[in-house]
């Protein structure tokens, strides 16, 4: 089958060894890693099956932490030269990133110092690198929290001091225009800050506030950050301003949808190589 779009291809559609990695920066929250990033690398090596999947985490902390459990996951860059010697001549390179921040950066510079040992070697954006990942992300987050009267939801992003922080208001502006003034875009070390969504809450009418990770893992800064025990959590600091709250403890990566997304992302890829 060679149609664009579709979900299947034939074998004659890949005549180098080609294979698709997916990298991650990993999470130590076994439940979050399995239900979120699990679950992305499982659909996109499904959507692909020709291609031979591949893993790779950032992290050297949660690597550490994940091999004293017997779970064996290489860096990017060892990744990358294991499929070398296995002979891939072609690979596709799957972030599964939310922004292009400090570490998309370096798995950037990292590809073009080891693209010679492949014949082709190409890489996706993250989730929101560019308008259609910001369009569709805004759409889903509009389906997933229904508007209810008296109610507001709060998401809460990691933040970086790198420019592709601007991802997050252009998110919050994409929500605002399709009428859902009453989801609000808060991070944990960027912009927004707590104190910049405290003032929009109040000014809404609201009482009750859905709290939530809008982040791909529902891992550490979810059970720390944002609804931990302490007084700085977003939890408290909402409840501290009289709102009721009820924190969800669910990652982006667990949505069919965003999954999708990241299927979207790996057949461009694909396709744009093969001019299907």
């Amino acid at each position: 089958l060679r149609r664009r779009g579709a979900l299947a291809y034939s074998k004659e559609d890949f005549t180098m060894k080609e294979a698709l990695l997916t990298v991650s920066f990993g999470t130590a929250v076994e439940q979050a890693r399995q239900a979120d990033i699990c679950a992305v690398e499982r659909t996109v090596a499904q959507a692909l099956p020709h291609l031979p999947a591949y893993q790779a985490y950032t992290s050297p902390t949660i690597r550490r932490i994940l091999a004293r459990r017997g779970i064996d996951i290489p860096g990017f860059v060892p990744a990358l030269e294991q499929l070398a010697q296995d002979g891939v001549e072609q690979v596709y390179v799957l972030p599964t990133h939310v922004l292009p921040g400090y570490e998309y950066d370096d798995l950037l510079e990292a590809v073009e110092k080891i693209r010679p040992q492949f014949q082709q070697l190409r890489m996706a954006p993250p989730l929101l690198g560019d308008t259609w990942g910001v369009r569709a992300l805004a759409q889903i987050l509009c389906d997933r929290f229904p508007r209810q009267e008296g109610q507001a939801v709060v998401l809460l992003g990691h933040g970086t001091e790198h420019p592709g922080n601007l991802v997050y208001p252009a998110l919050q502006g994409v929500l605002d225009w399709l009428g859902r003034e009453d989801i609000l875009i808060g991070t944990v070390e960027g912009w927004p800050q707590a104190e910049d969504v405290l003032e929009q809450l109040s000014r809404q009418n609201c009482r009750r506030v859905l709290l939530a990770p809008l982040m791909l893992v529902a891992g550490t800064h979810a059970v720390e950050d944002m609804a931990g025990p302490e007084p700085k959590s977003w939890k408290n600091r909402l409840e501290a301003s009289g709102y009721e709250v009820t924190p969800i403890f669910e990652g982006l990566g667990r949505l069919p949808q965003v999954q999708e997304m990241y299927v979207h992302r790996l057949k461009t890829l694909v396709e744009e190589n093969h001019g299907l």
